[in-house]
């Protein structure tokens, strides 16, 4: 395919090339643009200490997400593609490395380390391909290779990373492991949708204009990509809970004392009244002396 090119790829376009063909999968980006403000305004109610630059690069990726997609429905050209393509594949690694880093404390070092890693594992699965008889990276031989799965293979390593990052997040009980965890699942509701547009297309019909689930993908997505936004104001939060040893059972488990329980100048009274008072010497003196005995005076 050579630039300038259409390309069709889901079932509410399908072979027309005007700028109207596919009005659901266009108007849906909307959800991104939401999902980015509302993002953003999250992030407005923090400290302005909890405000980073790392937010507002993640919220600006989502409303490019938006963006781009827009103009590749609209268009529908292989430039048009790309501006569809690169913002999701630069907000993915952005939030990885921000995850590995924020999230999980992985030295920087090792984090670039795994993050050129997995931009190597998405260009392995952009190349991906399906034909008569195999799935894999196609050579001479393969005869009628086509994108598989309508292209979703691509952001398989995305659900991956999410599952694996979500995961580790809730063994160490982090506040975002929810968020992650829940956009994790939409995002694999959102995958299979995209996966089966084609397959269902013609089961929906809107004034005999066929409908397919893509603009599903989008809605989902978007909702993913918030979460995912929401999780991002986590970062740096420490466990819930954390582990107590025995020997902190034990001390918490100890009855308080009377000292513990009072505050400082009740102690002190409290002390005071308990502990006994040495007598002064003349009266310890008279205590010790024998009692005099009475003298009966009579008269002469």
């Amino acid at each position: 395919m050579t630039f300038g090119e259409h390309v069709f790829l889901y079932c509410e376009r399908g072979t027309s090339t005007a700028l109207s063909a596919e009005p659901i999968n266009a108007v849906s980006n909307v959800a991104f643009i939401l999902a980015a403000l509302m993002g953003l305004q999250l992030l407005e109610w923090r400290p302005r200490e909890q405000q980073t630059s790392d937010h507002f690069l993640l919220i600006g990726l989502v409303a490019l997400i938006g963006i781009g997609s827009f103009a590749f429905h609209l268009l529908a050209t292989q430039e048009s593609e790309l501006l569809d393509v690169i913002p999701i594949a630069v907000f993915t690694l952005v939030y990885l490395g921000f995850a590995l880093n924020r999230f999980l404390g992985v030295p920087p070092g090792w984090m670039v380390l795994l993050v050129i890693g997995f931009t190597i594992l998405m260009g392995a699965t952009s190349q991906v391909r399906c034909w008569d008889g195999g799935v894999g990276i196609p050579g001479p031989e393969a005869q009628g290779a086509k994108t598989c799965l309508n292209g979703s293979v691509f952001y398989l390593p995305a659900l991956g990373a999410l599952i694996v990052v979500g995961l580790l997040l809730e063994e160490r009980r982090h506040r975002a492991a929810p968020y992650v965890l829940w956009a994790a699942a939409i995002f694999a509701i959102s995958l299979t949708l995209r996966s089966l547009d084609l397959a269902l297309c013609g089961k929906f019909l809107i004034e005999d204009q066929k409908v397919g689930t893509h603009a599903a993908w989008h809605v989902l997505n978007a909702l993913a990509l918030f979460l995912l936004l929401r999780a991002s104001l986590e970062a740096g939060a420490a466990a819930e809970t954390a582990a107590v040893t025995p020997g902190d059972e034990a001390e918490e488990s100890r009855p308080a004392t009377l000292a513990e329980r009072l505050p400082p100048e009740e102690e002190s009274a409290t002390v005071a009244e308990t502990e006994p008072v040495a007598p002064a010497p003349e009266e310890a003196a008279k205590e010790d002396a024998p009692e005099e005995r009475k003298k009966v005076f009579f008269p002469a």
